[in-house]
């Protein structure tokens, strides 16, 4: 099974155009145009390899049936009840999540309420009652599910024949003998592997948010100093990226990124950026940006004469890695 291939998050998240696709919410019954529809279960946090493998088996699984393919996730993130203070992980929002599966080829998109109330439902109660108005079911081959996590795929196999639903498990997809994995992702992010970590996702791993300015206010910095809120996105190594941005209107902006504990007034953690032709008039818009290359490490303080020159350094050197990444 050939997995889908969308286009890049940056593209999708950056595009002012509403999403092609409806959001439906997992437990209320489906509108009559999607009943019967081959529902893919899983998180699909990062909808990385592994995800989009799971997303053409329930696409190909509809249009062999004549019905509508929906993606299912789950929001919050199961962790995010069961560990609250848990640190940030998120490998997409659910806006990405929604825009990567218009482009993969979904009819619509289900969110189920990760809360209390759809933890303590039963893997027998969640294929009966939160399924009902499907037709087949596709999860990946270790998919888990239900209270207490006591449902698997041959428990769902069991539950789906008995209900007259098609399911399918997909098998794990591999490289180099290592399973693709969100956590895998993690853990190339987490060491500023943004190369391992764009080729699992299929796209450079991509941050979304409103630009804002950043917190260095110096005037004698070679250009504006911007920044986004990271909010529950994971975060990358410490230090300086190489980074392409998109910009609503379809501009796209080069520079350096710097990841590092300061935050601002309210106590948001920042990514800055330092982006060639930024201007203020940019700021406010929503920008996604994709961290290309791993620079360097954070670096111990500068006076400011010297840090305003490493910052036209690290941003020339941005602009060349960018260009030779296209």
């Amino acid at each position: 099974m050939r997995p889908v291939s969308p286009k890049p998050s940056s593209e999708v998240a950056a595009d002012a155009a509403p999403p092609r696709i409806e959001r439906v919410f997992g437990g209320r019954p489906l509108p009559p145009h999607l009943r019967g529809a081959v529902i893919a279960l899983g998180n699909f946090d990062g909808f990385h390899l592994g995800h989009q493998a799971v997303a053409a088996c329930a696409i190909e699984l509809a249009r062999t049936r004549g019905v509508p393919a929906i993606l299912a996730t789950f929001d919050p993130h199961p962790k995010r009840l069961f560990k609250p203070d848990a640190t940030s992980f998120r490998l997409t929002s659910l806006d990405q999540r929604q825009q990567l599966f218009v482009a993969g080829g979904v009819d619509a998109m289900m969110v189920f309420e990760f809360n209390r109330a759809l933890a303590n439902v039963t893997a027998e109660e969640f294929v009966g009652d939160w399924l009902r108005d499907a037709g087949g079911v596709v999860t990946g081959a270790n998919f888990i599910f239900g209270q207490g996590r006591g449902g698997d795929v041959g428990l769902l196999a069991g539950l789906a024949r008995r209900r007259g639903l098609a399911h399918v498990a997909v098998p794990a997809v591999t490289r180099q003998g290592t399973t693709i994995s969100s956590s895998l992702i993690r853990a190339a992010i987490q060491a500023g592997d943004c190369a391992t970590a764009a080729t699992l996702l299929t796209r450079p791993y991509t941050l979304c948010g409103e630009l804002r300015l950043g917190i260095r206010m110096d005037p004698g910095l070679p250009l504006l100093d911007a920044s986004i809120r990271l909010g529950d996105y994971l975060r990358p190594r410490r230090g300086v990226y190489a980074v392409r941005a998109h910009l609503p209107n379809g501009r796209t902006l080069v520079g350096s990124a710097y990841q590092e504990s300061g935050a601002d007034e309210g106590g948001e953690q920042l990514l800055e950026l330092f982006l060639i032709d930024v201007a203020e008039r940019d700021l406010g818009q929503p920008i996604a940006v994709e961290l290309v290359a791993h620079l360097h490490d954070a670096l111990e303080t500068y006076d400011t004469p010297e840090l305003r020159k490493r910052i036209e350094l690290d941003r020339n050197q941005a602009r060349e890695l960018v260009a030779a990444s296209a």
